[in-house]
């Protein structure tokens, strides 16, 4: 291959690395450092016996994401507060399947839940083996042999890390079946219901269960326990938008697959808020904070 042919390979692959490199790790810029090391082993390396770039770019894109996950880990780092995973720009037009056509809405679907919030929650206590493992085997479809080849386990012990993982993943889990239009509608009802002091109305929208998990890391304010019934979640969210300043505007956007508020304070990022619902309740609700999770959220 020529270099230009050697980029064009790579960048026509990117978009799939960055989703299995993101959904490894949580994390956007070391996503991204991932991939970026990806493409250094790919333009380095010999190529001779390539057959399928995208599968030997995966190969090398999760086995960095590995290592990348078992450094972290090492590293004993103790979170200030609940941890959330860094709010991604999700354009399922352009990701991680292996043909050139979009998703069709099932596909989507499957596509969104893998990248979601609650989902990214739940993967981070699984090991580094059987996070890859579900990664490839549920988000990209990969059969249990092409993971086994590409991890260099027997296929045996791959088809039981993967359902070790499908297990956990489902137990701590529950899927909704939640039309984008409504979900979207009701994130709107919500805000304006927030917006408007109406803790009555705000508190109807709520799940009798439901949870607020807000992530600051330590380095914005936000709550250091999760919150949970309806009339403490309402009180709670009535606070925060009354201490909105006059610079505060805020605007919608797609993260993780879903609909989000992107709150904007004199047009930086301030928050992210992201609603995990259940028909016409919300049964989760999302806010970060971390000023280090939003850095990729700027001049959006």
């Amino acid at each position: 291959m020529t270099a230009d042919t050697l980029t064009d390979v790579f960048e026509e692959h990117r978009p799939a690395l960055m989703g299995v490199a993101y959904r490894m790790l949580g994390r956007v810029a070391d996503a991204e450092d991932v991939v970026q090391d990806a493409w250094l082993r790919w333009s380095g390396a010999d190529r001779g016996d390539v057959r399928e770039p995208l599968g030997y770019l995966v190969r090398i894109t999760t086995r960095l994401a590995i290592d990348r996950l078992r450094q972290i880990r090492a590293r004993g780092e103790t979170y200030v507060g609940p941890w959330l995973p860094e709010p991604y720009v999700t354009d399922f037009g352009a990701t991680a399947t292996a043909t050139a056509t979009a998703p069709d809405a099932a596909e989507r679907a499957e596509l969104a839940d893998s990248v979601s919030l609650a989902v990214l929650v739940v993967l981070e206590s699984l090991s580094p083996l059987e996070r890859a493992v579900f990664v490839l085997r549920e988000a990209f479809g990969y059969p249990h042999a092409e993971i086994a080849a590409m991890l260099d386990r027997g296929e045996a012990a791959v088809r039981q890390l993967a359902g070790r993982a499908r297990r956990h993943v489902d137990e701590r889990r529950t899927r909704y079946e939640v039309d984008p239009a409504r979900r979207r509608d009701l994130t709107e009802r919500f805000l304006a219901a927030a917006a408007g002091g109406d803790l009555e109305g705000l508190m109807a929208l709520l799940a009798p269960d439901v949870r607020l998990v807000s992530d600051g890391g330590g380095k914005a304010s936000a709550a250091l326990r999760v919150i949970v019934t309806p009339g403490k979640v309402g009180r709670f969210l009535l606070g925060v938008a009354r201490k909105e300043g006059a610079g505060t505007s805020f605007r919608f956007l797609e993260l993780n697959g879903g609909p989000a508020v992107l709150l904007l304070a004199d047009g930086r990022p301030d928050s992210v808020f992201q609603l995990d619902v259940d028909g016409s309740a919300v049964r989760a609700v999302y806010i970060i904070r971390n000023p280090d999770k939003l850095r990729s959220l700027s001049g959006l």
